[in-house]
């Protein structure tokens, strides 16, 4: 019949696919992103074929030079994609047919879109974390850029969100460098599983074609071929893994948004963002609120239903492929876009933050910061730190009845709970006392921060070798 929905795999059908299942079912809206490794894949494809005597030399290069117009044709929008031909495959190797007659349709020799289809997501999404990794680089230099420049300046650090000891804001700085790191080594992590080669197992069984896997796999610079035909067209484990390793990636993004929501509030007023990276209100003018933490803490949501939608997605599928893996590339795809999304917008955001010293350093200054250092203080002085912990408290508790921090209090009033605290308790009830007795690897104290900042540029200069 001539009115077959889809000439490149009609022939079995007697009538035409309905015109809505056709829209249904096709997915070449949203998989027409990938057809730059869609032809990589075929043009490697083509040129295993060569070498394994299945295509001369002629119909390879016709093959190759017809695909490389197809891409110019796409990247310039001339290239019309059509609904009917399902997927980005069909419609290449549609247009590739168009173009140099019956030798393209010798393509598609020792593979099936099972195979095809798994290939492009593997290439597209190690793509990506390329990406992804260069994005997550660039906010982790400005964090030590950042981090630098605040290595000396006091705020209070939280538990409970309460004020519990002073720390640097470089220190706190370093806290999100941290995370990142976690993040980075997770995507390089899960790119090794991404880089293993789907291509030639064809529907789910192999081929009977003298395909040299070995050849594709060099030429698509895959670490190795699958090695059981039935799990690479099937498996999406590594679409998963990259939605997991995502949430966390997320998920620390949100803890960094709702510091600076705090922070930018009347009520802290800790640090200002620049104009650019915040809106005003339609009826309250004074407003300026902090939109790009915001709107990073809240699209963590969308990422996290990715997780589980892929999740469910492969529940309980049986071996080989199943048409419910079509419904992996939107999740997959919309996550890679929002965590790219959100690391420029902090990338470009976090270099430009502004730190208000002194509402930090008023901040510190309440709510008893150095109590610790008090009771370390009695430790040193041959008390047991239980005590010690008991003397604090009753100090503290004077100090919320009079309205001073500890600092704040006369050695009189101190000498009242212990007589063995003499004048130099005030070396460490200040707050550069505080955090400069921290010096150690992982400690607070400035000297520290530097070091840290340093091994960081260290970290991050080996990645670029």
């Amino acid at each position: 019949m001539s009115n077959k929905t889809n000439q490149q795999w009609g022939g079995r059908f007697n009538e035409p696919t309905d015109a809505f299942v056709a829209r249904f079912t096709a997915s070449v809206e949203f998989d027409q992103r990938m057809y730059r490794q869609d032809i990589q894949g075929s043009v490697a494809h083509a040129t295993m074929l060569t070498e394994a005597g299945v295509l001369t030399v002629a119909e390879r290069d016709m093959i190759i030079q017809g695909l490389s117009e197809i891409s110019t044709d796409i990247e310039e929008g001339r290239f019309e994609w059509s609904i009917e031909l399902e997927d980005v495959h069909m419609n290449i190797e549609a247009a590739l047919t168009a173009k140099i007659g019956i030798t393209g349709k010798k393509l598609h020799t020792g593979r099936s879109r099972n195979d095809q289809v798994a290939t492009d997501i593997r290439l597209y999404l190690r793509d990506e974390i390329d990406l992804i990794l260069l994005e997550i680089t660039r906010l982790q230099e400005g964090l030590l850029g950042l981090a630098h420049q605040e290595a000396d300046t006091i705020m209070p650090g939280f538990t409970h969100l309460q004020t519990a000891q002073p720390v640097t804001f470089g220190h706190h700085l370093m806290a999100w460098f941290e995370m990142l790191s976690r993040d980075y080594d997770r995507f390089v992590d899960t790119r090794k599983r991404v880089n293993i080669m789907p291509l030639g197992a064809a529907a789910l069984a192999g081929t009977t074609y003298p395909i040299q896997r070995d050849i594709t796999c060099k030429l698509l610079g895959f670490d190795a071929p699958a090695e059981n035909s039935l799990d690479a067209v099937s498996d999406r484990d590594f679409g998963i893994e990259f939605c997991a390793a995502s949430s966390l990636l997320l998920m620390h993004m949100t803890r960094m948004s709702e510091e600076l929501v705090l922070w930018t509030s009347a009520q802290f007023n800790f640090i200002n963002l620049p104009d650019r990276f915040c809106t005003g209100s339609s009826i309250m003018p004074q407003k300026k609120n902090p939109d790009v933490p915001e709107l990073v803490r809240g699209k963590s949501g969308r990422v996290y239903g990715h997780l589980f939608s892929l999740l469910t997605l492969m529940k309980s599928q049986p071996l080989a492929y199943n048409k419910d893996n079509q419904e992996d590339k939107e999740p997959l795809f919309d996550t890679i876009d929002t965590v790219k999304g959100c690391l420029r917008a902090y990338a470009d955001m976090v270099p430009a933050l502004e730190s208000r010293k002194d509402y930090m350093r008023e901040a510190a200054l309440r709510g008893f910061s150095t109590a610790t250092d008090l009771a370390d203080y009695l430790v040193r002085q041959g008390m047991p730190f239980r005590d010690a912990h008991e003397v604090v408290g009753k100090s503290v508790a004077y100090g919320i009845e009079t309205g001073k921090d500890l600092g704040e209090m006369t050695l009189a009033e101190l000498k009242q709970f212990s007589g063995t605290i003499a004048e130099d308790v005030f070396d460490v009830l200040t707050l550069e006392g505080s955090v400069a007795a921290r010096n150690h690897i992982g400690g607070t104290a400035p000297d520290q921060v530097r070091a840290a900042v340093t091994r960081g540029q260290e970290k991050l200069g080996a990645r670029a070798q």
